[in-house]
């Protein structure tokens, strides 16, 4: 069988200018990067009216066989037109971490996939750069600011500001600044990754130009000697910021091999930020189309929690249809099966994982939006194992889709189109979590019990001295993202399956005022991946005509 990156190539993409056509998008409102990708003018579409339905994917917690969330989400886009309706998909950018460590690409995968992969996988049109360079550029600032005198008295063990970078690197995650006689002062610091930046928060949950401008001069780098909070606009930087960012916050457009379109914009990370693509991008894509199709990051624990509760009240909208996406491989792992035994059939292993999905399945219900279930089918999948989730699913008076968008396109998705459109037609209210002015206890231990199915949550020292910094500064009516691993519904990647009466361990809370929420670490979650053993990074090559070889 073809290689995903030898099924792109076999597609001639349509010119960028004749998609925005299709979808209202005039030539003076594109700014094209090439041939086969653009950006677009968000800000001429700023009066216009919503009309569309929005969809959300999400998945069950993830498992080293993938579940091919992205496959389903471009598949089901290709469906929704197919069927003579109108669909834009809404994807986040990948980041270049995981492209060349663990996971790979991010642009789907057979014969489901957003094209240029190449270029969306790899630098794109430069907003990860942009936004690794905007942060560097404050951290630049604050340590020149330290070295000049420190006018504004930062403490320089309460900085919360590190450095960014958008590739894996263990090596940085603990570094000491200013080393030589007039470098100083000397500090201890770090590396994260860009997707945990919160000029990547900043820049998703912002609606225009001028609010990104006042959400990065509202970021807090840390605080005083006074115990009071400094900012952005404290160090008159957010208008360098902003130019920094100014082309950046323009979404992309591109498109499905089957010339579908796609607008790919931002790229947080669910387990250490909120997961999802840029407002200004969802909004887009809904006043363009009839049916918006977007995705949130890792299972529904993590990325469709943060969707709901993080960028719903930006977005204004909720989604109208939530489609969960299983393998038949991950029930069995979280049924207990080894990685090395996942394609031999084992109905009972599948009985037992299901425990799984029912945990995502009863979180979601809480949003009192209709579900549907996708199960994306492996050529080895048995027949009583697909019964197996079949029989479940209906059990729980839910709609269920075989998808085979991998091997057969939109043909491969037509069922799970025609039952999601169903869905989103039928309208239902939407439910929230909680309220934003209960306590930020409150709100953690309502998504430890609702969402991931747990006891209690247990706070450290540290976090407890960060709390109450936290509501001095008056920020405790902020939603809470909870940084964790997105492998287990614990805090603990090894625990799979459905675990009950589990508690969840918050080590530090650290705030992000300018994108509107409060992190709290959970567990030994890293703002910085390492690389394994053998990286994709050694799969990846450039032949002799140029094309990139090796990524999936």
């Amino acid at each position: 069988m073809k290689t995903d990156i030898e099924i792109a190539h076999s597609v001639k993409p349509l010119p960028i200018s004749e998609i925005a056509k299709r979808i209202g998008i005039s030539g003076s409102q594109l700014i094209p990067y090439g041939h086969d990708k653009a950006k677009i003018d968000s800000s001429a579409f700023k009066n216009s009216q919503r009309l569309g339905k929005l969809i959300l994917v999400t998945s069950i917690n993830p498992t080293p066989s993938g579940e091919g969330k992205t496959t389903v989400t471009i598949g089901l886009v290709d469906a929704i037109n197919r069927l003579g309706k109108s669909s834009i998909g809404a994807l986040r950018e990948p980041s270049m971490g995981p492209v060349f460590g663990l996971k790979g690409g991010a642009t789907g995968g057979g014969y489901a996939q957003v094209i240029p992969m190449e270029d969306i996988n790899l630098h794109f049109t430069g907003d990860i750069h942009a936004i690794t360079s905007a942060h560097n550029l404050l951290a630049a600032v604050i340590d020149n600011h330290l070295h000049q005198g420190n006018a504004l008295k930062i403490d320089p063990n309460e900085i919360y500001w590190r450095r960014t970078l958008d590739i894996n690197d263990r090596s940085l995650r603990k570094i000491t600044l200013g080393q030589g006689r007039i470098n100083g002062p000397v500090r201890d610091s770090g590396f994260d990754i860009t997707a945990s930046s919160e000029i990547m928060a900043v820049l998703t949950l912002s609606k225009d130009l001028q609010d990104l401008k006042k959400r990065l001069g509202r970021i807090v780098i840390g605080l005083n000697t006074d115990k009071k909070p400094v900012t952005v606009d404290d160090l008159k930087v957010a208008g360098s910021l902003t130019a920094i960012l100014k082309d950046a916050i323009n979404p992309n457009l591109v498109q499905s091999l089957e010339h579908s379109p796609f607008i790919i914009h931002g790229g947080p990370f669910a387990n250490i930020a909120q997961g999802t693509n840029s407002v200004i991008a969802t909004d887009l894509a809904l006043k363009l189309s009839d049916y918006t199709v977007t995705e949130a990051g890792f299972g529904a624990d993590l990325g469709a929690e943060k969707f709901m509760d993080i960028k719903v009240p930006v977005l204004g909208k909720a989604p109208d249809a939530l489609v969960v996406v299983v393998t038949i491989k991950a029930l069995k792992y979280h049924g207990g099966v080894a990685v090395g035994d996942l394609s031999k059939s084992d109905p009972e292993a599948v009985k037992k994982g299901l425990a799984n999905l029912q945990r995502h399945l009863d979180a979601l219900q809480n949003y009192g939006k209709p579900i549907v279930v996708s199960l994306n089918k492996f050529f080895d999948d048995s027949i009583e194992e697909i019964r197996e989730t079949e029989s479940y699913v209906e059990g729980r008076k839910m709609a269920f889709s075989i998808v085979t968008s991998y091997v057969d396109g939109f043909e491969g998705s037509l069922d799970l189109a025609e039952k999601v459109v169903a869905a989103a037609d039928n309208q239902h209210e939407f439910s929230k979590l909680y309220q934003q002015d209960r306590s930020i206890e409150e709100k953690i231990q309502t998504i430890v019990e609702k969402i991931y199915g747990g006891k209690d949550f247990e706070l450290s020292d540290q976090a407890k001295a960060d709390l109450q910094e936290l509501k001095d500064n008056g920020w405790g009516g902020l939603p809470v993202v909870i940084a964790k691993t997105p492998n287990s519904l614990t805090d603990d990647a090894k625990i799979y399956g459905a675990p009950s009466g589990f508690t969840i361990h918050i080590r530090r809370f650290i705030p992000k005022i300018g994108a509107g929420f409060i992190v709290a670490m959970a567990g030994s979650v890293l703002m910085m991946p390492g690389l394994g053993k053998h990286p994709a990074a050694e799969k990846i090559d450039v032949d002799e005509n140029g094309r990139i070889t090796g990524l999936s």
